[in-house]
């Protein structure tokens, strides 16, 4: 059934609390949903037909408790009948007389359009169902007694969601129904005809509507298996795999998916999207960017479950609400790491109850974006000013998130989880660590004996013997403000290098739920208290007028978005909406709101998450906002069957992505005959009428490279690695609280460096240049989708980085090994990189380039590269407003295995090196198609 209306009001009166009208939101509910816009044989009901008319269209000015315009209240039938300023405004049996129906056409000249908003007005249909109310006598039905006759189901859109869908009636607030889709209830539509793949049959009956007939041509057995790779892996395939289903008889396209769906590494291609949604990263960011040195432990959670195909609705439950399922399993307490996954500090200049706010903000914000589609953050302050979220709600779902306490939790490492390296990558910050206390030492072993000096020069016991505007800093006594300072940078070293020590710790960052208390983020550890401190009453949670924490209004208790039917105050709860009131359970109650087949949000946001994934834009092209502002579902149909089906089979990811790649629409080819008329009907290929080219994620870039070479180290999680980066960044200064940070120096062993690019650790104030060029998002907001620019850094990166030049040297020395003959070098390397044979020109063009750059490096003797050995530091000291330099010691480069590089091959082996490079630079190899 659709909609009776084309405008819905729902809203908030300017009232920060969003208070519901609440009897009228089952009114409206059965006349969205239930109700047909025609009118029955017999005349319209006045509860289903005429009332949500009168609710949406005329009750904002005219029957609200502090809205009578003009005198006029049209809540009662009496009142109604006794009209206002300009006389009665109903005439039963007479719509002609009754100055109602005919200000809704505003004909005659002594009456003023209503409603006065153009956009609001009555449509006919909705204008005769009006007319033949009053015709009808004006029957004013109470909705108490008022008993739903039976209802009629169109086969096509069977509701499924039965407890889901919009329910506004706030304040009378116009939306239009459009607008308000992800709200109402999944449907279960009927598969048209005329293809044997669901999906198939629903894109071809908008590509047909658009005049383009089918799809383009299946693509070659090549493009299939590198694009089918690299989407479910993020490696490309194995060039003998190719050439193998190249040349068989039958190619077992579904066997090949099946196998990359069991792949382990399935499982980090999949983590590496939902990281960008989750905002995942290794430091805490803001002014003391120190080191979450546990937060690895979720990453690879995340890995984990991608792999195992964890049903989604149990992935969703874990980490919001993982401790209170089951606090006895270590995987919960790991996976409530989400809920620590954003940006976060406190420093000794912040105000405790701030922090705390901030922190509740970004919580409640960010799993509306992650889950459900949908921003919060706007109506912290005020009621949100598109979406059907009232300030009220905000403060409910975060009142859900206020016993919520951090906690460095006793989790013992699981078998499945990497602790093999501990050893090797502790063993530097445990050097730093003793510098910085041994620097610190000496200064305050200087400063004691010049203190013990001075007071016996002085022949005084203490210097609070001294007056007091004579008296010295008892810290500084005896140090030069060059010493005071490399004392306080040694300082915040200690801090910094501590926490690198304690990779190794069986902790895991987690939760608990319990009253507040204060915790600070330059503590290295915020451990479990004591139970006696873990009891009590939760926080009270107020709605904040303004957003600020200093205007207090009225409390509110734990809930969900009300808008969600079944959700609101005045509807008896059932058992998938219920929040509890005590300190525990609220999370788990709200986590399974969430995850319920009856939300309307969640499979839609986590299906066209997928699709994205493998087509590079959504159905819907805003994943993060369902949302007004946010866009409209190219085919909403087609969300609303995967939806289905994925909760169907379980809320299986491997199953939706083999639903997913197996259908003729991700087969085609990315070109087909008759482009240019197909390019017309389909400019930007919203309609799938050929498979959308997208270039190869940062990350991808650089596992492919690596995978081609043979160099990419397997192993699978652990804590982060150090991938070498471009020097002059690893050596800039990155902030730390008064102080600057030490230099980043890659991992020393190669097979380090080499591990998958989701291994590497992650600074929020430090990106590899490489990967950022490649828009790698920051870790600060939730990135919904990446944005694929095109920039003249990212040629002059591939060409000139350090890291593709040694990727090249790899590959060359791989195929020189294999063969010494030119054009069997030539024809390796394009099998390793372009994963086929070049054809006539490009062998000839690639021979040609060997030989002359044969020629060049046999004139030449390249130096191998020289690691540096320290790095200069300048700033302004903040106690003196003095600057300060110094030389730090890039400690614990020692033993450092070095990438091969042109200096180790000779002149041949360069010159194959320069081919290498020119192929990594491709698009061929950049791209997906």
């Amino acid at each position: 059934m659709q909609p009776p209306a084309t405008v819905v009001r729902s809203g908030f009166r300017g009232d920060p609390a969003g208070r519901v009208e609440g009897h009228y939101v089952r009114r409206l509910f059965l006349c969205l949903f239930v109700c047909s816009p025609a009118l029955a044989a017999e005349g319209p009901e006045f509860v289903t037909d005429v009332l949500p008319l009168l609710e949406t269209k005329c009750f904002g000015c005219h029957g609200t408790a502090d809205k009578t315009e003009g005198g006029l209240d049209l809540t009662t039938l009496e009142a109604s009948l006794k009209g206002g300023d300009s006389g009665p405004a109903l005439v039963p049996g007479d719509p002609d007389a009754s100055p109602l129906y005919l200000a809704t056409h505003a004909e005659p000249e002594e009456f003023s359009a209503m409603p006065p908003q153009e956009r609001n007005r009555l449509s006919d249909a909705e204008r005769e169902t009006l007319a033949a109310w009053i015709r009808g006598g004006a029957t004013w039905t109470d909705p108490a007694e008022w008993t739903p006759g039976p209802t009629t189901e169109d086969s096509a859109t069977t509701t499924v969601a039965t407890s889901g869908g919009l329910s506004p009636t706030w304040d009378n607030r116009p939306y239009a129904v459009e607008d308000l889709w992800a709200w109402q209830p999944v449907t279960r539509p009927d598969v048209p005809e005329g293809a044997d793949h669901p999906i198939d049959a629903f894109l071809l009956r908008k590509l047909r509507e658009a005049g383009v007939e089918d799809f383009a041509p299946e693509a070659d057995r090549r493009t299939l298996l590198r694009r089918l790779s690299l989407d479910l892996t993020g490696l490309p395939p194995e060039p003998e795999d190719v050439e193998a289903a190249a040349k068989a008889d039958a190619f077992d396209y579904e066997a090949a998916v099946d196998r990359l769906l069991a792949s382990k590494h399935y499982g980090e291609q999949m983590a590496r999207h939902w990281l960008d949604v989750v905002r995942y990263a290794d430091t805490g960011g803001f002014a003391n960017d120190f080191e979450r040195p546990n937060l690895w432990r979720y990453r690879d959670y995340v890995i984990r479950s991608f792999n195992a195909d964890k049903p989604f609705d149990e992935f969703v439950v874990e980490q919001i609400a993982g401790d209170e399922l089951d606090e006895s399993d270590p995987e919960n307490l790991i996976a409530v790491g989400f809920l620590r996954s954003g940006p976060w500090e406190h420093t000794g200049m912040s105000v405790a109850a701030v922090t705390r706010q901030q922190f509740l903000d970004d919580v409640t914000h960010g799993v509306g974006v992650t889950f459900l589609g949908q921003g919060l953050r706007c109506a912290s302050c005020h009621d949100h000013k598109f979406d059907p979220v009232p300030t009220r709600d905000y403060y409910r779902v975060q009142a859900v998130f206020a016993p919520v306490q951090f906690a460095h939790r006793d989790v013992p490492f699981l078998p499945e989880e990497n602790t093999a390296n501990f050893d090797r990558l502790k063993e530097t910050p445990q050097r730093l660590l003793k510098e910085a206390k041994d620097l610190q030492r000496r200064m305050n072993e200087k400063n004691k004996k010049a203190v013990e000096a001075l007071l016996a020069e002085r022949g005084l016991k203490s210097l609070e013997e001294i007056p007091a505007d004579e008296r010295p800093d008892k810290g500084r006594v005896g140090l030069t403000d060059h010493e005071q300072s490399l004392k306080k940078i040694a300082f915040k070293a200690e801090a910094y290098h501590y926490r690198r020590t304690m990779r190794d710790k069986p902790k895991a960052l987690s939760v608990y739920s319990g009253p507040d208390r204060l915790v600070k983020s330059n503590f290295p550890t915020h451990d479990m208290p004591e139970a006696e401190k873990r009891t009590g009453p939760a926080a009270e949670t107020a709605i904040l007028t303004g957003g600020s924490i200093e205007s207090p209004s009225e409390p509110v208790d734990p809930g969900v978005l009300s808008a969600m039917a079944g959700a609101n105050d005045r509807v008896t709860p059932t058992a998938w909406n219920t929040i509890p009131e005590g300190v525990t359970g609220r999370r788990l109650a709200f986590a399974r709101w969430v995850a319920s087949p009856q939300n309307t949000l969640t499979a839609r946001v986590v299906v066209n998450r997928a699709w994205q994934r493998h087509f590079g834009t959504g159905l819907v092209d805003t994943p993060n906002n369902f949302g007004v502002t946010g866009s409209k579902p190219t085919h909403p149909q087609l969300l609303d069957y995967l939806a289905t089906w994925f909760v169907d089979n379980g809320w299986s990811l491997k199953k939706l992505d083999r639903l997913i790649v197996t259908s003729r629409a991700y087969r085609q080819a990315s070109d087909r005959p008759g482009f240019a008329a197909v390019e017309e009907a389909d400019p930007a290929n919203r309609l799938l009428s050929r498979f959308p080219v997208r270039r190869l994620a940062a990350e991808e870039i650089r596992d492919a490279m690596l995978a081609v070479t043979g160099e990419l180290n397997p192993e699978m999680g652990g804590p982060g690695v150090f991938p070498k980066i471009n020097w002059e960044v690893a050596m800039q200064p990155r902030h730390i609280m008064g102080s600057v940070a030490p230099a980043y120096t890659p991992s020393v062993k190669k097979s380090d460096r080499d591990r998958r690019t989701v291994y590497a650790f992650r600074f929020r104030t430090l990106s590899d240049p490489f990967l950022e060029v490649f828009n790698k998002p920051v870790a600060e907001t939730s990135c919904e989708r990446r944005d694929e620019t095109t920039v003249a850094t990212q040629a002059l990166t591939l060409i000139n980085s350090q890291f593709t030049r040694d990727r090249a040297v790899a590959l060359a020395d791989r195929i020189a090994k294999q063969s010494g003959d030119a054009a069997e070098q030539a024809r390796r390397a394009f099998r390793r990189t372009l994963l086929r044979d070049p054809t006539g020109e490009e062998l000839a063009a690639a021979v040609s380039h060997l030989e002359a750059m044969r020629a060049e490096h046999a004139e030449a003797e390249p130096k191998r590269p020289e690691l540096p050995k320290s790095v200069h530091r300048e700033m302004i000291e903040e106690l003196t407003g003095e600057p300060v330099e110094w030389d730090e010691e890039l400690i614990g480069l020692e033993g450092y295995e070095p990438d091969l590089a042109m200096a180790d091959l000779e002149a041949d082996g360069r010159a194959l090196a320069e081919l290498c490079l020119v192929l990594l630079n491709s698009n061929e190899f950049v791209y997906v198609r």
